[in-house]
Order: C-alpha cells, then sequence, then structure tokens
C-alpha cells in the first residue's frame, strides 16, 4: 500500500476530497465566498463517495463500509454498499449519518434547503452502473446523464441560491456534456469495468467493435466515432453555455470554469487525433484559461 493509500484507509474522507484536484473542472475554487466552497465541497464529497463505491474505487481497509454499518463478508458487494449508502443519505434529513462525509453534507442541506431528489438520483446512477454495462442509442446514454450527471449542476444552483426552470435546462445540457466528455476520456478505463458508454447504434454505424476499443491505439473507424461523439458534447456545452451570462459576480466564473473545463478537454482529445485509447487526454492549464475567457466573452 502506498503512503497516499495508507492515508485515505486511515481517514476516508479526507482521501475522498483530495480528489477535487483531479477533475476537469474546479469544483469550489478560492475565488468563491467561503460559505459557498464548503458546501460545495460538501456536495462534492457526496457525489465523488458515490462513484467510488459504484466503481470500486474506495480506500483500501474497508473503511467505509465499516462506517455505513456494513458487516466485512459483505463489503466487496457495491449493490450492498450503495443500499447503505443510501440509508444514511436518508438520515442527513431526518436524523444523524454514520458516515463523516454526509455529517459533513447534513449542515449543507439545512442551510441551503436542499431535497433528496438529487442525491438519490446519483446513487440511482451508480446502481444501474451495477447492472447496466451497455447503452443501445444516444437516447439511452441521455437518460443515464439525466442521474449520473445533471443532477451535481442543479445542486451548484440551488447551493447559490440561483435556481430556475431555465438556468436548470441549461445546466443540464452542460452536465450532460460534461459526462459524455468523461466518457471519451475514459473509454479504455470503462472497458476495463466492462462498461462501454458509447452507444451502440454508433458503434455500429462507424463499424467499430467492442474488440477495437480494447487496442492500444485507435484505428480510423473508433478515431471517427470518438469525433462524432465529441462533436455532440460540444453541441450541447454550447446550447448550456448561456448560463453563464444569466448570472453574475463570482458564480459566473465558476460556471465558466465548468464549460470551459469541458471545451478544453474537447480540444486536447482533439489535439490526440481522437485516439483517446493509450489513456484520458487532458489539457493543459494555459488551454484551460484561454476557454475561461472565451466563455466569459461569450465567444464560444
Amino acid at each position: 500500500m502506498t503512503g497516499t493509500g495508507t492515508a485515505r484507509a486511515l481517514d476516508p474522507e479526507r482521501g475522498t476530497l483530495d480528489k477535487a484536484a483531479g477533475e476537469n473542472f474546479p469544483v469550489a475554487p478560492f475565488f468563491l465566498p467561503r460559505a459557498w466552497r464548503t458546501d460545495l465541497m460538501a456536495v462534492y464529497g457526496f457525489a465523488r463517495l458515490v462513484d467510488d463505491i459504484g466503481d470500486g474505487d474506495l480506500a483500501p481497509g474497508g473503511a467505509d463500509a465499516r462506517l455505513l454499518g456494513v458487516p466485512p463478508q459483505e463489503a466487496g458487494d457495491r449493490l450492498v454498499l450503495l443500499d447503505a449508502f443510501e440509508a444514511d443519505l436518508r438520515r442527513v434529513f431526518d436524523a444523524t449519518p454514520r458516515h463523516p462525509l454526509l455529517r459533513r453534507l447534513q449542515p449543507t442541506v439545512r442551510r441551503r434547503g436542499l431535497t433528496p431528489e438529487p442525491f438519490l438520483g446519483l446513487i440511482a446512477a451508480n446502481r444501474q452502473d451495477q447492472l447496466v454495462g451497455r447503452y443501445e442509442t444516444y437516447d439511452d446514454l441521455l437518460a443515464y446523464c439525466e442521474l449520473s450527471a445533471n443532477p451535481v449542476g442543479r445542486l451548484v444552483l440551488a447551493v447559490t441560491g440561483t435556481s430556475t426552470p431555465e438556468r436548470i435546462r441549461r445546466s443540464d445540457m452542460i452536465c450532460t456534456a460534461l459526462q459524455i466528455v468523461e466518457h471519451l476520456q475514459d473509454v479504455a478505463e470503462d472497458l476495463g469495468r466492462d462498461r462501454v458508454y458509447l452507444p451502440a447504434a454508433d458503434l455500429k454505424r462507424f463499424h467499430v467493435e467492442e474488440a477495437d476499443l480494447a487496442a492500444d491505439t485507435a484505428g480510423a473507424p473508433v478515431r471517427a466515432l470518438i469525433a462524432y461523439e465529441a462533436r455532440r458534447a460540444r453541441e450541447l456545452l454550447d446550447e448550456g453555455a448561456p448560463l453563464v451570462g444569466s448570472v453574475h459576480g463570482r458564480l459566473k466564473l465558476l460556471l465558466a470554469g465548468f464549460v470551459a473545463g469541458g471545451r478544453a478537454a474537447l480540444h486536447a482529445i482533439a489535439a490526440a487525433d481522437y485516439d483517446v485509447l493509450p489513456g484520458p487526454p487532458k489539457p493543459g492549464k494555459v488551454r484551460l484559461l484561454r476557454e475561461v475567457g472565451v466563455t466569459l466573452r461569450g465567444e464560444g
């Protein structure tokens, strides 16, 4: 076990929150008011932990399972862990949760008047990941993103007190786009988990077999498929981008960071000639800052 792994085993709360630095978008940057940062990190801790449960990426040693009251013999069963996590989430709203990340979330829920629905959506998405590994159509994938991604944007709007129906609609587009971008970056990693988030109908259209996704580098059909899905993500980002102009001040900069993170990641994918199989193409900081500027000016 590495030193980092040891630290995560001893303090699963800290280990989960430390992952914020590796995301495509800013989670709770320094320029936000302290109260917003506190609440956004509490929401992030929930979202990151539920994804770690669903992906089997929990801290070694079973600390999270113990905190959730899952016996050792069931600690490897992700569905059991997700059920226990949902039960603990419900305590956030009417009792005292067991897991420290959910205890951290409870003041945020009360302060911001958050409802269980977006949190339950994220848990449902991770349950679906245990049962569904392929998506036949793009619409099927969008329905998955409605659970796996869109609740995050809705929570950001709720925490900042800026929710309106139109902002939620635009936010959903941005969050779905960011989820698709992440899928494109992680094709090889997802395949290793027996998951393919590229719609089967699109694989067929571009004459791509699943075996092609297991290659060390992508052939022309795979690259064409990735370029096609990247264009879809870009269109969603562009449709959602007016959300940035609908708010003001520091929130505007935060939301511009979300959109810019997606656009910069798409640029990195294109710069790799859509060969995502050797590993996820990652954007540099200069490109990210450039995209933030473009997004703030409404030029993207």
